[in-house]
């Protein structure tokens, strides 16, 4: 199901219009999950990183066994191509996907050279900030010695979607979720940073969530501009005594987490200048 009303696919070399189906019932990704992918945007006529997302769907598909049928250069070329099936102005999401088609006899693992690659580029609006809420999920970000956690992989995602879903149930935008030990890793689906005494706070990459393409340009940005930034173990104590919080991923790039649990945070100075600062950046580009 697209999640934008405009929609456009390449599949088997050639572009298509609408959504259209890629994955047959047989494949290993439909059943066994191994699925990856990767996500980069298009706002004010610019795709902030395109490079680097390009490359990043090739090495998740690395890490989950396949070998990529396509680099990361033809991918960027790809959806730079596909972008312009839009208009100029469009917010647009873009997604290139990798999977497996065939199981080894084991059925089980997969057979490296079956990957197929897909793209498809949606029309889905920028989210604008002041309403975005943030809970504690009940729920955790497994061990890298579990899962494929280095790896943009669809399979993780059944859990994320479970944090967003009881969050949401309970009222709020997202959750935060902690790591095996106990201390905050991320959200069901950005990075997170928070803010005391002027100084910037974020989870330190732990092998438990991926260190976010554009959590590492808002880290660049802000240092850049004189600002702290300090990776560091953080627990849920510690955000309930931050003064602002703040969430960084590719939907909405830089985003205020307006309220934490029963906290009104608003808007604060920090979170809009590192805002800012990524769009005078993405539109210097």
């Amino acid at each position: 199901m697209a999640v934008g009303k405009e929609i456009a696919t390449w599949f088997e070399g050639k572009w298509h219009r609408g959504d259209v189906a890629v994955i047959k019932a047989a494949d290993h990704g439909a059943w066994l999950g191994s699925g990856v992918f990767d996500g980069a945007r298009q706002f004010d006529g610019v795709r902030p990183d395109l490079d680097l997302h390009s490359a990043r769907i090739v090495k998740s598909a690395e890490a989950m066994g396949m070998i990529a049928p396509v680099d990361g250069e033809t991918v960027q070329g790809l959806l730079e191509e596909g972008c312009k099936m839009f208009a100029p102005g469009a917010e647009l999401y873009l997604r290139p996907m990798m999977w497996a088609a065939d199981s080894t006899p084991g059925l089980i693992d997969l057979v490296p050279e079956s990957t197929q690659f897909a793209l498809s580029i949606e029309t889905l609006p920028m989210p604008q900030p002041g309403a975005f809420s943030l809970t504690v999920s009940p729920y955790c970000r497994p061990r890298p010695d579990m899962a494929l956690t280095e790896a943009k992989a669809a399979s993780l995602y059944a859990n994320n979607g479970r944090i967003m879903a009881e969050a949401r149930k309970r009222g709020f935008s997202n959750a935060l979720s902690k790591d095996f030990e106990g201390n905050i890793a991320e959200t069901a689906s950005t990075n997170v940073f928070m803010v005391r005494d002027g100084v910037v706070f974020t989870p330190v990459p732990n092998g438990t969530f991926l260190n976010g393409l554009t959590r590492q340009r808002i880290m660049g940005l802000m240092r850049d501009d004189g600002i702290e930034v300090v990776e560091c173990t953080l627990a849920v104590e510690d955000f309930h005594r931050a003064e602002e919080i703040f969430v960084t991923g590719n939907i909405a790039k830089v985003m205020p987490v307006a309220r934490f649990e029963d906290r009104d945070l608003g808007q604060g100075t920090i979170a809009t200048r590192a805002r800012d600062l990524y769009w005078d950046w993405a539109l210097s580009r």
